[in-house]
């Protein structure tokens, strides 16, 4: 157990963060889980009773609260898989030979499955890569154009689209209709799609949140209309706040074989306790238990859709993209509120705060067009468009140089973004300044936040400018004196090489060996002079002093002449007048190079006036 324990959290020390909360009913339906391991290993036959025992009360529980008469029952983990295996069931029951010929009967007449353009994203694929079939034979249908929701199938458009496939020989097999789209919770006609179903011989399958309102007393028409369908599938486990039940898939089929065949029930015991977590989570919440937490949320949405009026026409606490509308926040209490205590304070919170964040949205918007314009007249400003930004934009500030190579215009770019940014989020603003999105495209770029009603954009846009004009211009100045430095430099390597050259050609070869040098000093010691020169690096700095809030650049040629004409040379300075030569003042530097010669040799008695000297 500690093991496992520290498998889940790691070296996490808020480990009670890591796992949402579950209240009675959750630990009851986790319990399931446990029991069904412990009844798999009894006897066989005592297996058996208890598992069919289960499974059939937990489908009868089911069926009457959801109105389902004379179903059945398949439970699954994976959402998805009922409709695989009713979709098996369907193409067992329209080819008789499926089982031996397999696809091969299917080549010759292509079955094709219908499915609305609001269904949830990428159903239609797992049903052609589960079934094996192409991706020809799914047929998106589009919604409503003229009349009707927007979100809603075209039914007319469908009965099209079913006669010219079968007029192509084709074969209509099933259709998925939306009780409740997943973007906006729209549901279809199911009337009119059954008579469609009923005329052509299709199966017809309904999912979505809205099938949850079925155990309410009063339900709307439109629901209940989806109780005449061949299957419905269910997730109680989110409607109900119970973490680790099944889904369930409702269906209606006169044959066993081809429901066994379909794989919709298993002769196996242990298959069947899949069901046991919610027959017990069923029981322990009871009738009312399951009618209170659908009627709650039910109701939730019912205030939201009262404080709407108050601030905004999209509702909800999560983002969605709709095809027509762009992207929306959703508010789905059906899906969430029983497994997060969603309460109506909460709600009436989400309406205040969202009051909150209206004028602040609506300000940016209507400046981000100001903020765009002001920026394109900046010659030294690119605009970055990115539309997943929610503030005024982006910008990147392009170095003026024309002269350097690429990869050192994009070092210069990126160095001087970075302290932009820096200089901005340091300023006593509201404004918001940031690197951008996470997976934004553009890089090195300065992106602005949200705007309030008294921004003045244009001052915003002038300030930018003006510190990213001051940054560049100190890169520039430091560029120039590292330069100026490093031919300095240079030069002095150049000049003390060439005082080595006279000073061998002034002494003569014999001085520059070690023994015979020594003693010839000895006898003739040779009068040195220190010759160098000086560079005064705080003579070029007055220069590049700004002479007002908008003095522009020093140009990069006046600096350097400056500079190098600071450069002078010292005159020979006798060796016993050292101590008197000038002291430069302190805040001036200097770079001096001596090239006398410090080893030579001088008579008894002058040795101690002249180390001083040359001191």
């Amino acid at each position: 157990l500690q093991l496992v324990q520290n498998l889940m959290h790691g070296d996490d020390e808020k480990q009670g963060h890591r796992m949402q909360y579950v209240g009675e009913q959750g630990h009851m339906a986790l319990l399931g889980h446990s029991l069904a391991a412990y009844i798999s290993v009894l006897e066989r036959e005592r297996l058996r009773k208890l598992t069919t025992r289960i499974l059939s009360d937990t489908t009868l529980w089911l069926c009457r609260l959801f109105r389902y008469e004379n179903g059945s029952a398949y439970y699954h983990e994976d959402d998805r898989e009922g409709l695989v295996k009713v979709c098996r069931l369907a193409i067992n029951t329209h080819y008789e030979d499926y089982a031996t010929e397999g696809f091969t009967l299917l080549s010759s007449k292509h079955p094709v499955i219908y499915q609305s353009a609001a269904c949830r994203p990428g159903l239609g694929q797992h049903l052609c890569s589960q079934l094996g079939l192409p991706l020809s034979s799914l047929c998106i249908v589009p919604c409503n154009t003229m009349f009707g929701s927007l979100h809603r199938m075209d039914v007319a458009l469908l009965d099209k689209l079913i006669r010219d496939d079968r007029e192509s020989g084709k074969l209509p097999l099933l259709l998925i209709a939306n009780a409740g789209t997943p973007g906006a919770g729209h549901t279809d006609k199911f009337s009119r799609l059954k008579e469609l179903c009923v005329q052509y011989n299709m199966w017809l399958h309904v999912e979505g949140v809205n099938l949850a309102t079925l155990v309410l007393g009063q339900v709307s028409s439109t629901v209940t209309a989806a109780t005449k369908c061949d299957s419905m599938t269910l997730t109680p486990g989110p409607w109900l706040g119970l973490p680790a039940v099944p889904a369930v898939t409702l269906y209606r089929h006169e044959d066993p074989a081809l429901s066994l065949a379909a794989g919709l029930t298993s002769s196996q015991p242990v298959e069947k306790l899949r069901a046991l977590p919610l027959w017990l989570s069923l029981q322990y919440l009871g009738h009312d238990g399951i009618l209170q937490r659908i009627k709650h949320a039910s109701q939730l949405v019912t205030f939201i859709i009262e404080c709407r009026d108050h601030f905004l026409t999209n509702d909800g606490v999560d983002v969605v993209e709709l095809e027509d509308e762009g992207t929306c926040v959703r508010f789905s209490p059906l899906m969430t509120a029983a497994a997060l205590g969603t309460q109506e304070n909460d709600v009436a919170a989400l309406v205040e705060k969202l009051g909150e964040m209206i004028p602040v949205l609506s300000c940016t918007l209507r400046f981000r067009q100001d903020f765009k314009d002001e920026v394109l007249q900046q010659a030294s400003l690119l605009y970055i468009e990115d539309q997943s930004w929610p503030g005024l934009g982006g910008v990147r500030y392009e170095a003026r140089t024309t002269d350097l190579d690429e990869d050192k215009r994009h070092h210069s770019v990126e160095k001087i973004n970075s302290d932009l940014l820096k200089k901005l989020m340091e300023l006593d603003t509201d404004l918001y300044f940031s690197d951008g999105p996470e997976f934004c495209e553009e890089k090195n770029c300065i992106f602005i936040g949200m705007a309030t009603e008294d921004l003045d954009v244009a001052e915003l846009v002038e300030t930018i400018v003006s510190i990213g004009r001051d940054i560049e211009e100190s890169g520039k100045l430091f560029e120039n004196m590292t330069e100026v430095v490093r031919r300095g430099i240079q030069e002095a390597e150049q000049q003390l090489q060439k005082a080595n050259e006279e000073k061998l050609m002034e002494e003569g070869v014999l001085r520059q060996i070690p023994l015979v040098g020594s003693v010839l000093n000895w006898f003739s010691p040779l009068q040195a002079s220190v010759k160098g020169k000086t560079f005064n690096l705080a003579e070029g700095q007055k220069l590049f002093r700004r002479q007002g809030a908008g003095s522009d650049s020093v140009s990069d040629t006046s600096s350097v002449s400056q500079l190098e004409e600071s450069f002078r040379e010292t005159a020979p300075v006798q060796a016993s007048d050292a101590e008197e030569a000038e002291v430069p003042q302190e805040h001036h530097v200097h770079i001096v190079v001596e090239t006398a010669s410090s080893d030579q040799r001088v008579p008894e008695g002058q040795e101690t006036e002249s180390v001083d000297a040359l001191r």
